[in-house]
């Protein structure tokens, strides 16, 4: 596997899908190996076994990443509400997905809850609230999927944000996601609501790299 995985830098900048038969599926100790042998990749497992290979982001994406991750963890150092992760985090969801968002943020008591062992490797547990940002290579297609398993597995709140639309949809428990189509004279903040109290995201730093 992991010879497969440095070849396949020469075949694609897009994301990569092997569909890994039932019989030699990965086990959650295997699938952690394989990141750590791998850390110039980007590894996700979807609930089906399908295991993704995403290339590192550009300039452009990486830039409006750091916005987001900023903006978030300095509200949390004001709140101490909980904590704050960036994209390199996996988190192992109730339905056996591997999933790592762009940003996300977990409540600090449901944080504290997991043993010591657990926190150091994937966290098995569905952020309250995360972001997905759409970059170059990403699709809208497999950004909602990603969405849904977040949806289906506990998140009280998740953006997806999409600069080359652009346009943002918003997911909440047990509702439809709200679709707001970005114009010039578009409310350009996005509040965090009761997930997370006070805090506003501005997203004139987010959308606009030059």
């Amino acid at each position: 596997m992991q010879c497969l995985l440095s070849s396949v830098q020469d075949l694609s900048m897009n994301t990569l899908t092997l569909h890994i038969p039932p019989a030699v599926a990965l086990t959650d100790e295997q699938f952690y190996q394989l990141c750590v042998a791998n850390d110039e990749w980007r590894l996700e497992m979807t609930a089906e076994g399908e295991l993704l290979i995403m290339p590192p982001t550009g300039g452009e994406s990486g830039i409006r990443n750091s916005s987001l991750t900023a903006q978030l963890y300095n509200w949390n150092q004001q709140t101490q509400l909980g904590v704050v992760f960036d994209s390199s985090t996996v988190f192992r969801l109730p339905n056996g997905a591997k999933r790592s968002p762009d940003v996300s943020w977990v409540l600090k008591q449901r944080w504290e809850a997991l043993p010591r062992y657990q926190r150091r490797r994937f966290p098995p547990l569905c952020p309250d609230f995360v972001i997905e940002l759409r970059s170059e290579s990403d699709t809208l297609e497999s950004l909602r999927s990603k969405m849904q398993d977040y949806f289906t597995n506990g998140i009280r709140l998740g953006w997806l944000i999409d600069p080359q639309t652009p346009l943002i949809e918003i997911y909440r428990p047990n509702q439809e996601p709200e679709q707001l189509i970005l114009t010039p004279a578009s409310l350009l903040t996005l509040s965090g609501e009761s997930v997370l109290p006070g805090f506003v995201l501005e997203l004139a730093s987010v959308l606009n790299v030059e």
